[in-house]
């Protein structure tokens, strides 16, 4: 957002505007300050009637009026959250939108000057601006993290890390827990990293996030697929070897299971156990082989 919209946004044109008090060009957002320091205030009685028109009988001429002659305090608030890195005129801008919502919701039968009424929608809307625009990353999302977020810095002494008594004595204050004061400083303190490498050059190395948070491990179809394969080995293969008998069982397991490198007995040392040739062996141990297939179905 550039400085002249922010600045033009809500100036009315032709002899409104010299009626009001602008004057010449609006370009910049020094031009604009002055001119919304030079629009006339307007006295308690005006602003009560201004108000009933716009709420009887839906005057927006009234609703211009109450909005210029505020203007000055969005440009005053605006001004005192230019530390935290973001264009004053789009911190205006945001204010402005704040305070037309404050004129449209304003009773004037409350007793109550727009003034004070309108302080608390221009900064909700100054807060919720800078919340969006701080870092990539939203910081803060409940209550407790916002007040922090927009306390912490003007609390903090120095630069350097809260101590455990500081940290207390802020959290005392603004009635939230010293965890979550230590948190949101630490979210503070950090930056935003891209998770890709900015540069295409493949010459040099890239020590991207990307490069060493991606993990299979954690992929929801390889975690179901590991904790298929453990209930395979656990009980699915347990009671597939309960369904064979002693001779059947004993193939299977010297042939498959004696060892972790599949080294297993071979045809000819069972069929020299068993007595039999190593043809009627291979053929057990086929016909076993099938059956846990067919147990083992259930677990796929």
């Amino acid at each position: 957002m550039t400085a002249s919209f922010a600045s033009s946004a809500l100036v009315p044109g032709g002899q409104q505007a010299l009626a009001l008090g602008f004057s010449g060009s609006l370009g910049n957002l020094d031009s604009y300050i002055s001119a919304v320091n030079r629009l006339p205030m307007l006295s308690h009685e005006e602003e009560i009637s201004l108000a009933q028109r716009l709420r009887e009988q839906n005057d927006l001429a009234a609703a211009q009026t109450l909005v210029m002659s505020h203007l000055r305090l969005v440009v005053s608030i605006a001004r005192g959250y230019l530390g935290y890195g973001l264009p004053h005129a789009d911190l205006i801008q945001e204010g402005n939108v704040g305070l037309m919502k404050a004129v449209k919701r304003f009773d004037p039968d409350q007793g109550v000057r727009l003034v004070s009424y309108a302080m608390h929608w221009i900064k909700a809307e100054i807060h919720e601006y800078i919340l969006r625009n701080w870092r990539m990353v939203k910081l803060a999302t409940t209550k407790a993290q916002r007040k922090l977020f927009f306390n912490l810095r003007s609390h903090k002494t120095s630069l350097d890390t809260m101590t455990p008594d500081q940290v207390d004595a802020l959290a005392t204050t603004l009635n939230v827990k010293p965890e979550d004061v230590t948190e949101m400083e630490m979210r503070m303190s950090g930056r935003d990293i891209a998770l890709e490498s900015p540069t295409d050059d493949e010459g040099e190395d890239k020590f991207s996030p990307i490069a060493y948070l991606s993990s299979d491990a954690t992929e929801p179809a390889r975690v179901l697929e590991s904790r298929q394969f453990d209930k395979l080995q656990s009980e699915g293969l347990e009671g597939a070897l309960s369904n064979l008998d002693a001779r059947s069982r004993r193939i299977i397991e010297s042939r498959w299971l004696a060892n972790d490198d599949g080294s297993g007995a071979t045809l000819h040392e069972l069929a020299a156990e068993f007595n039999v040739s190593a043809e009627r062996i291979r053929q057990i141990e086929a016909s076993a082989l099938k059956k846990m297939k067919a147990s083992l179905a259930e677990y796929a």
